[in-house]
């Protein structure tokens, strides 16, 4: 059995998930990140099954979306690498509030994703080194270029226009597995793509895998392909999200 609630964590809204009777008991926690357009009441599956499976789940609601939308979607399809940079950026505020409400036990804190979310899950496991383990689906650590095909801010036709797009995108650098793959290998990853994506290539995870394995840094990375599977969580990626975390947290 499990219990679910909306409540305010680092002055926002967070759906929060537990154990029943365990809701102010110290768990094993993991922040898990919605998809772009979605939210976390959509993803809320993840947080029942992974509060089923014995852990506190925190899922917050992205920049604009869910709680958060302003109503403008138009202009929020243009935002996208600014929401990713914010939603990475709040993870900090997440955690302190999580560990001032004494959720937390032994440290074993957890970051998971998909779409929107598994890039985010990436950033921060590139940026903080005390996230335990990190599930990324259907993501990529490969902002500033992947940004030039995949929501692009705007089109740098110009020299103008190209100038702006490197200031919107140049924050992002910090935040992606490039030049941290160190930084990642040390601690278990999972990475799950369908291998028919159609909307994040399924050749982004692939290409992390392959940079890991070329450096001598895999040895704790658990990569799952799923055939003929466009760009959605199937019954299969979901299980294998609990059973890593399960097995590294």
């Amino acid at each position: 059995m499990t219990e679910i609630e909306t409540r305010k964590l680092a002055d926002r809204d967070v759906l929060h998930a537990f154990p029943s009777g365990k809701g102010s008991t110290p768990l094993p926690c993991l922040v898990f990140y919605h998809g772009f357009t979605s939210s976390a009441l959509v993803y809320s599956y993840f947080a029942v099954a992974l509060a089923q499976a014995g852990f506190r789940v925190i899922m917050p609601d992205a920049p604009d979306h869910g709680a958060r939308f302003t109503g403008d979607a138009p202009g929020r399809m243009g935002r996208f690498w600014q929401i990713l940079l914010q939603n990475m950026q709040e993870f900090a505020g997440l955690r302190r509030a999580i560990e001032a409400e004494n959720w937390l036990s032994e440290g074993r804190l957890a970051v998971g994703g998909a779409s929107m979310g598994g890039m985010t899950a990436l950033g921060i496991m590139a940026r903080h080194q005390d996230v335990k383990c990190v599930a990324s689906l259907m993501g990529s650590g490969y902002f500033t270029r992947l940004a030039r095909t995949l929501f692009p801010p705007l089109e740098p036709d110009t020299p103008v226009r190209q100038a702006e797009f490197a200031r919107i995108i140049a924050p992002l650098a910090d935040w992606e597995v490039t030049h941290r793959l160190p930084q990642l290998a040390g601690r278990p990853l999972l990475l799950w793509h369908g291998e028919e994506d159609d909307v994040v290539p399924a050749v982004e995870t692939s290409r992390l895998q392959q940079a890991l394995g070329q450096a001598g840094l895999d040895q704790h990375l658990t990569c799952v392909w799923e055939a003929g599977v466009r760009h959605r969580i199937t019954p299969e990626a979901l299980a294998t999200t609990i059973g890593f975390f399960r097995q590294h947290l």
